[in-house]
């Protein structure tokens, strides 16, 4: 492992066709589950691709997610937050599929996670296993951090997926490019959100 510009770590070989073939190759001998974020591989939709996967949304509140990003990188580009592409590839699904895909807003996740995994397990065709929200703190073999973990230190020191109290964000003492940026992904998180599955169900 090498470092790359800016001190993220690079992964020498590591390409996305490379990885595509391995998700494809894995996929022929049992399920598998990934997780990306989609205006990564905006270039590779069409129904090919899109038809090997159950598709569902994890949708967040843009005021926390752009506070978030912006305090690592102050001078965020809109395509870099990625709300515009998620309701655009939610779009193409619902329009070619005739149904939306399932979406869960991580609020509503935090808040109940027992029942939010099992709806989400019960909108994909998974059977829901109530010992998933628990594990074994600490790192994983399994588990690759893209820049090391600094990201997702709180998960890599967790024990499970507990309910936690929803946190509000006040974007208005935000800088203006953070509000600014609020304001262009906040139609598109509204818009997924109105399809979310909810507690109540």
């Amino acid at each position: 492992m090498a470092k790359a510009a800016g001190g993220q770590q690079a992964y020498p070989g590591l390409t996305l066709e490379g990885t595509w073939e391995e998700l494809q190759a894995a996929a022929a001998k049992g399920p598998v589950f990934i997780k990306d974020f989609p205006h990564h591989i905006d270039h590779m939709w069409d129904d090919a691709m899109l038809d090997k996967f159950t598709h569902s949304f994890l949708i967040r509140d843009p005021a926390k997610t752009v506070t978030s990003v912006i305090g690592r990188w102050p001078d965020v580009h809109l395509i870099e937050l990625g709300f515009v592409e998620q309701r655009r590839l939610f779009d193409y699904l619902c329009d070619r599929d005739g149904t939306p895909p399932p979406v869960v807003d991580s609020d509503d996740l935090l808040e109940d996670p027992h029942n939010m995994v099992e709806r989400w397990s019960n909108a994909v065709g998974i059977p829901f296993m109530p010992e998933s929200l628990s594990w074994e703190p600490g790192a994983r073999d399994e588990v690759s951090w893209w820049d090391g973990g600094s990201f997702h230190a709180n998960l890599r020191d967790s024990d499970g997926l507990k309910p936690q109290v929803r946190k509000y964000v006040d974007i208005s003492e935000a800088s203006n490019h953070a509000r600014r940026m609020y304001d262009l992904c906040l139609p598109h998180y509204e818009h997924l959100y109105q399809h979310r599955l909810t507690l109540t169900d």
